[in-house]
């Protein structure tokens, strides 16, 4: 989207002369070349959008004016989405410099910018903007890698003749590759961002490669590991990527657009889920398509570049990644809370992501294809407006109570989804997918944020394992309860009693990292 011009014509009560001194005092703007002003355009959200103010002739002590912008922005993989964003926020932040101009000639107070829903708070530099676009792209073909094996799960068991508890084993062992996760997310404080998102994406296709190829459930359930271990590796990482590359500010919208990527990339995990009712083995063509997108490694790494604040710590001290600083006075206590978290929200949240297709299937007879509508309609545009919902709360209201209600919420809500029937079903799913993605945002941001650069990825991988740990554990109580309780559902929902014990008694005692910068909330000890 480079160079786009939007131009406006106004005629104001003024002679030329103070239009002019007028522009260069509440604009910005300083005479040009071409003996129009030009200077920087507020409120576009991106730095290489400019203004440019044309006194075109006067007459009876008027004044015609033309005001018009252009950008050199090329936003790579998503400009098809932000493009049309960008360029009607430049055109209202036009028109908002032309009432600012028009209110402050008549003496009038400076008139409100009414910004667009997907534009960013604060302005992201180019190199910013393109390092967030690509960690986003990369994070949305992971996040469809990763949820393959959960999307799928009752094809790929049903090929392999496996029960219910193996599905429950196989799911809690693949989350053991936190230890590979582990290894490679505390790796990112002394490697680089960069260099371990890339590796690990190539991780994750080429797992994918052999779970499409698995000749038994055991080596399936092995690859299955890894791409886990990639996926969480490289979500993690990229989290940590576009925390720190955000303009303060804007670190909630930065997540925020990361979550919206990798839920596109959950969104084409489910669009596919038909293929598998296409014959006993075609679940393996959806793992083939996300292997063969190793082929996009070389234009990824072309593209992104190492954090600015990576690039600085790394340039002063070696002292990165040293785990004692975690547990320290200053950081040890926001690790315990985050950590108990990460835990109790991940043993409910694991199950109910993972087995939630098995419990449609099992108990109201849905066929894949009946899933995929049913996901799509209740998790796919209301999911889209939680995550916006929730990049807006989380800067205006602040992560703290936006996670303490949201998770609350969410949690009761699909407690209901898992005891309810019939209409149920769709009501509380698609209101339980808003108040997730706001309780989403905010626990990710206290994880990266909560943490200084030099053990933002140990911290991240540590809070990784809190996670699937949680995750294992609950994957296990669900499939062992569901013949103890009455059902899978029933199981799925005695596990949500974890996330309310820690919306009301872990995360009130948490810090509020809204509206301090990086270096005030976490400042680095080296």
């Amino acid at each position: 989207m480079p160079h786009v011009r939007r131009r406006m014509l106004i005629t104001l009560d003024a002679p030329p002369d103070r239009v002019r001194e007028v522009a260069r005092e509440v604009l910005g703007v300083e005479p040009a070349a071409d003996r129009a002003l030009t200077g920087p355009l507020d409120g576009a959200g991106e730095a290489t959008a400019t203004l440019r103010v044309e006194i075109l002739g006067a007459s009876d002590g008027k004044t015609d004016v033309a005001l018009d912008s252009s950008s050199s922005l090329r936003l790579p993989y998503f400009g098809w989405v932000f493009g049309p964003v960008l360029s009607r926020a430049r055109r209202r932040a036009v028109e908002h410099a032309a009432a600012r101009l028009r209110a402050a000639l008549a003496g009038e107070p400076e008139p409100r910018l009414r910004r667009t829903t997907l534009v960013p708070p604060v302005t992201f530099t180019p190199e910013a903007a393109v390092l967030v676009a690509t960690v986003a792209a990369i994070a949305a073909v992971t996040n469809f890698a990763g949820a393959l094996f959960g999307q799928n799960a009752d094809s790929v068991t049903d090929a392999f003749g496996a029960t219910n508890r193996q599905l429950g084993v196989a799911l809690a062992v693949s989350r053991v590759g936190v230890l590979v996760s582990l290894v490679a997310s505390a790796l990112a404080d002394r490697r680089g961002r960069r260099r371990i998102l890339l590796g690990c994406f190539a991780g994750v296709c080429i797992a994918n490669a052999v779970s499409a190829l698995a000749p038994g459930f055991i080596i399936f359930t092995g690859a299955q590991l890894l791409t886990r271990a990639f996926v969480s590796a490289t979500l993690v990482v990229a989290a940590i990527a576009v925390v720190e590359e955000a303009p303060d500010g804007a670190r909630a919208y930065a997540l925020a657009m990361l979550a919206l990527a990798a839920g596109a990339g959950f969104a084409i995990a489910v669009a596919l889920l038909p293929i598998s009712d296409l014959g006993s083995q075609s679940w393996r063509i959806a793992f083939a398509i996300s292997a063969l997108a190793l082929v996009l490694l070389p234009r990824f790494a072309r593209h992104l570049r190492e954090t600015r604040r990576y690039e600085a710590l790394s340039v002063r001290t070696s002292a990165r990644g040293r785990m004692r600083e975690l547990f320290d006075r200053t950081y040890g206590w926001r690790f315990a809370l985050v950590g108990a978290a990460a835990f109790l929200t991940n043993l409910f949240s694991a199950p109910s992501a993972q087995l939630t297709n098995r419990f449609l299937t099992d108990e109201h007879g849905f066929s894949n294809t009946a899933i995929a509508l049913f996901r799509g309609v209740t998790n796919g545009f209301p999911g889209l407006i939680g995550i916006i919902i929730a990049g807006r709360l989380a800067e205006s209201r602040g992560r703290r109570p936006l996670g303490i209600l949201a998770l609350a919420a969410s949690s009761a809500l699909q407690m209901a989804f898992f005891l309810g029937s019939g209409a149920t079903l769709w009501v509380t799913s698609t209101l339980a997918i808003v108040a997730a993605a706001c309780a989403g945002l905010a626990l990710g941001a206290f994880g990266t944020e909560l943490f200084p650069t030099e053990i933002r990825g140990t911290s991240s991988a540590l809070l990784l394992v809190c996670g699937v740990s949680g995750s294992a554990t609950g994957l296990l109580l669900a499939t062992n309860l569901d013949t103890v309780v009455g059902g899978l559902g029933r199981a799925i929902a005695i596990c949500g009693i974890a996330p309310l014990i820690a919306a009301f008694l872990v995360l009130p005692w948490l810090p509020e990292p809204a509206d301090r910068t990086l270096d005030e909330i976490s400042p680095s000890e080296v």
